[in-house]
């Protein structure tokens, strides 16, 4: 019995298919042991010595020094327990004040019927061309006169406000059903009780891709919370990390223990928010 050629057709399609497949897993394994490996580094100069570290003889597995936890803990230069204690505080309450201010400028924007509205938004995205190094004396020179050195308010407070994450929440604002809007105004809801009720609620996905983006931008801040924290109980994880290279010596272990335990709360809010952060940038539209 003879193999028919719409037969052979398919099965030449199918060997395609499988070889186009099995290529392709085989090209993002590739990618992912290559994106692996830097954390691999880390975690394993995190458990070796300084001498394993920048020795002749490189091995794979680390000698699992796990004093090296205790060590930097137990540093009283650098406190790093208080650190990430700040890092943390300041990486939340920047994110929620953040979502707070920027989503009710964005509502009242795409929203509130004003004559000056684009003028404003305009005025906000002009913002956006401004780089942060012309504005950074004067922010400082604000803030050290308000008295707020070494304190939350003055790591904060300036970082609440984002002319783009403003621009965000309203282009998705423009694009919310207005017929929820409108229904919730004849229940007898203002603008402030249509937003809060009605708009957040069903917007939460998109307020946790941006409070993802946001909490990983104020973790990884570094230059802002180095002028301001000028005392070492007010540093936060990067500004403790840097300390640990001086003009006299390097300690490598615990620089990379340091970025290890770092990096641990990034993940775990990643991991929590991936699957809203997913969908939230499906909603706006954005392609990579």
């Amino acid at each position: 019995m003879t193999t028919t050629a719409p037969q052979v057709g398919k099965d030449r399609k199918t060997r395609g298919s499988v070889l186009g497949n099995t290529g392709l897993y085989l090209a993002v394994s590739v990618a992912a042991l290559l994106f692996l490996i830097p954390f691999y580094l880390i975690v394993r100069n995190a458990l070796s010595t300084d001498l394993e570290i920048t020795g002749e003889n490189w091995k794979l597995l680390p000698s699992f020094q796990w004093g090296n936890v205790s060590e930097l803990f137990s540093d009283t230069t650098v406190q790093f327990g208080r650190a990430l204690w700040n890092s943390t505080a300041v990486a939340l309450l920047t994110t929620l004040g953040t979502l707070l201010v920027c989503s009710m400028a964005g509502y009242g924007l795409a929203r509130i019927p004003y004559q000056h509205a684009n003028k404003i938004f305009y005025v906000v995205l002009a913002t956006l061309m401004v780089p942060t190094a012309v504005t950074f004396v004067p922010s400082f020179v604000l803030v050290s006169s308000l008295g707020w050195v070494d304190t939350y308010r003055g790591l904060i407070i300036p970082g609440l406000f984002s002319g783009f994450t403003c621009f965000l929440f309203r282009q998705y604002f423009l694009g919310f059903p207005k017929e929820l809007e409108e229904a919730a105004r004849v229940d007898g809801l203002g603008y402030w009780g249509a937003y809060w009720r009605i708009v957040v609620p069903n917007s939460l996905n998109f307020f946790a891709a941006i409070a993802t983006i946001t909490f990983i931008s104020g973790w990884n801040a570094f230059l802002w919370p180095l002028v301001i924290g000028q005392d070492p109980g007010s540093w936060t994880v990067q500004v403790a990390l840097s300390s640990f290279m001086t003009n006299q010596t390097v300690n490598f272990h615990l620089i990379f223990m340091a970025t290890a335990i770092s990096i641990l709360p990034l993940v775990f809010v990643f991991l929590f928010l991936q699957r809203w952060l997913v969908q939230g940038i499906a909603q706006t539209g954005i392609k990579g």
